[in-house]
């Protein structure tokens, strides 16, 4: 199984990532998207780190570092709510905002979808985006991932509802 692109390798995580992993899931910039209501503590995140080799059909989920051609940590890339018996899963990506815009995001996304559906063998991808997610929304239309649903209000931030649209890419549908 290869879990490379043109400029990235996807790893899982390591305790030498602790400071990398604390700095990103502190970022209060990126809590909308994950849901974040409080700081986590180095410990919670070195716990983390620790049980991160779970299987993902025990856990439903894993997160993998996206690492640049120098090996130097961008951004993560997680699967969740893995779903053998429907054979689904979700990804979610965040790319930190001095390594975007190099294609790393676009790399990683189509490196986990090929590991998705020829590993996990799931039927279908999906991925929870924000109405305001410009960037996110261009990235997982460009590997032809289809809005196929809208969550109205669906997330409070900043004193405002946003809708929450749902992308989904089936198997027959993507193209490696």
């Amino acid at each position: 199984m290869n879990l490379k692109g043109n400029h990235i390798k996807l790893r899982a995580l390591e305790p030498s990532d602790i400071d990398f992993l604390f700095d990103v899931e502190n970022n209060t910039s990126l809590w909308e998207v994950s849901n974040t209501l409080q700081p986590y503590s180095r410990h919670l995140l070195e716990n983390y780190i620790q049980n991160a080799h779970q299987d993902i059909y025990e856990a439903k989920q894993f997160r993998f570092v996206i690492e640049d051609t120098r090996a130097q940590q961008v951004g993560f890339i997680d699967l969740f709510n893995f779903d053998p018996k429907h054979q689904r899963i979700g990804i979610g990506i965040i790319v930190v905002s001095k390594e975007q815009n190099k294609g790393y995001a676009q790399d990683a996304l189509k490196c986990l979808c090929n590991y998705c559906f020829d590993h996990l063998n799931v039927h279908q991808v999906f991925a929870n985006i924000t109405e305001d997610n410009k960037k996110s929304i261009a990235l997982f239309e460009k590997l032809n991932f289809e809005k196929t649903g809208t969550k109205k209000n669906w997330i409070f931030s900043n004193g405002i509802f946003k809708d929450e649209y749902l992308y989904q890419l089936l198997k027959s549908d993507y193209e490696k």
